[in-house]
């Protein structure tokens, strides 16, 4: 069976937040291609499952770990995969309000135009004190007031570019979808949705903006999705190359921050060389007295600015081949020269390195896997849960009787992509479908048959066909080396598709006297 390489998105000028987040939340939209009940980055075991390329489609996109979150009170977490109730924060939070629909209220200015739209002074305003109450709440000193401003409507002409390009390709997060992801929130946080919006707005944040952020964060995932994740591809011979250098060099973990200096697309030479002097100067500050998080803070054109240019903690096959090169002799605490990328200039600050020991060979992982069929019926308006599953009884009995055949019967009725194959999903192995379908599977001896069984994506009848113990731990390793491959071309796409996206915005900034010419 293969897997298919696909986005998440995944923190958009912010970056992906994940693609698997989206998979859960908004399980009930998912097209065909992940009406299957593969979890992100499950293992199919081998390749010898006996499925054509059709069924693929089973396999939801391999995915990873966020790197910004989508807005969410302090005390609550987004990630239901893993989310655990988080302790109160004693600060309130800072409303994390994102750009409305373009227009002006009475006696509101506006601060700046995205090509047609307008930012205004009071929406601004918002994200400037949430800005402040975030760079306190992370102990790093506060910019200048102008510095500030300046920084947080960048941030806002960056989201804006995004948002525009998102209605223009048709994506669009309605109620309904947004109510699900409210919902899963709620339920990873173990409380119920009134307790949540209850929580939320007395730590100072209403809830109506609460849902508008959710909204927008979601919408910018599908958007990440379409235009950057979809494209990436992984090789054989990358992942081959990329095992064999694992297998030589002990793997660390890198802590890193950065001061970048972005040089727009298409610029003169002028220009550039303008920009590089304007980077050597920081460099200078960022090795004098100057806090570098402040610098960053104030004067880094990065989308982490605001987080004092922090990168975050990844293995170092995650990290730009030019990051690496330029931290490899530094010491924690230790600042890189300029790095020159497509994007600008870059001062890059190593913050931690943790070093591990050699990959070697893939170890022994015997798992045991199951062969099964499935039947699914997706419910709707006209196919509502009691006739599901009462449609799926009928077949069950008749099957049953002998009169038909389980595969026949997927062929004819099942909504889902292994139709043609009769409802053949290959070999399962432990943890790769949701949890409704896997303990109904697991409850079944080869052969038999279960009862209808309710999912998140439908009601299904599950046979299982067999039963065998795999050593997967090579098609593991391969498959870890293709995500960690693929996260970091999609890192890099991104970064390019955002700036592009960016240059090419007309942008009107109004902020002074002086401001009222095109800024690009």
């Amino acid at each position: 069976m293969h897997s298919m390489v696909t986005p998440h998105p995944l923190r958009l000028a912010r970056r992906a937040v994940m693609s698997s987040l989206l998979a859960a939340l908004l399980a009930s939209s998912v097209g065909a291609h992940a009406q299957g009940l593969r979890l992100p980055g499950g293992m199919s075991g081998g390749g010898d499952s006996g499925m054509s390329s059709g069924s693929g489609s089973m396999i939801s996109p391999q995915v990873t770990e966020p790197q910004s979150p989508i807005p969410q009170s302090p005390t609550m977490t987004t990630n239901p995969r893993n989310a655990q109730p988080q302790q109160p924060l004693r600060s309130a939070p800072a409303p994390t309000a994102a750009p409305r629909k373009s227009g002006t209220q009475a006696g509101d200015s506006i601060a700046a135009v995205v090509n047609s739209e307008a930012i205004t002074r009071r929406e601004l305003e918002q994200r400037i004190q949430a800005a402040t109450a975030t760079l306190s709440r992370q102990g790093i000193p506060q910019p200048d007031p102008e510095s500030l401003e300046r920084q947080v409507l960048e941030r806002m002409i960056v989201e804006r570019t995004q948002m525009q390009e998102a209605a223009q390709t048709g994506i669009r997060i309605d109620d309904f979808q947004l109510d699900r992801a409210i919902g899963r929130i709620a339920e990873q946080n173990k409380v119920s949705v009134t307790e949540m919006r209850d929580q939320i707005e007395k730590e100072g944040l209403p809830f109506a903006m609460y849902r508008e952020d959710l909204r927008q964060e979601i919408t910018l995932v599908r958007l990440r999705e379409r235009a950057v994740d979809s494209q990436v591809q992984v090789s054989e011979s990358e992942i081959d190359n990329f095992l064999a250098d694992q297998n030589q060099t002990a793997p660390s973990q890198l802590t890193l921050a950065q001061i970048l200096v972005r040089v727009p697309e298409g610029s003169s030479s002028d220009r550039v060389a303008e920009l590089r002097r304007k980077a050597e100067t920081l460099l200078n500050q960022a090795r004098g007295p100057s806090d570098f998080a402040r610098l960053a803070a104030s004067q880094s054109d990065g989308e982490e600015a605001l987080r004092g240019g922090d990168l975050g903690t990844r293995p170092t096959d995650r990290w730009p081949g030019i990051f690496l090169e330029a931290v490899a002799k530094l010491q924690p605490g230790q600042i890189s020269g300029i790095v020159q990328s497509g994007n600008g200039f870059h001062i890059v600050k190593l913050v931690d390195r943790k070093t591990g020991t050699a990959a070697g060979e893939a170890s022994a992982v015997p798992i045991q896997q199951t062969q099964a069929r499935h039947i699914l019926i997706r419910t709707s308006e006209i196919m509502p849960n009691d006739l599901a599953r009462q449609r799926l009884g009928d077949i069950r009995q008749r099957v049953m009787a002998g009169n038909v055949t389980f595969a026949d019967m997927a062929r004819q009725y099942s909504n889902d992509a292994s139709a043609p194959q009769g409802g053949d999903l290959g070999w399962l192995s432990p943890s790769e479908t949701v949890p409704a379908f896997e303990q109904a599977m697991d409850a079944l001896k080869p052969g038999e048959i279960s009862q209808p069984v309710q999912s998140p994506f439908g009601w299904h009848l599950i046979q299982v066909t067999g039963r065998r113990t795999q050593d997967v731990g090579r098609e593991r390793q391969r498959a870890s080396a293709r995500q960690a491959i693929y996260q970091r071309k999609v890192d890099q796409q991104y970064e390019d598709w955002a700036r592009q996206l960016r240059d090419r915005a007309y942008v009107e900034v109004r902020l002074g006297p002086n401001t009222d010419a095109p800024l690009n």
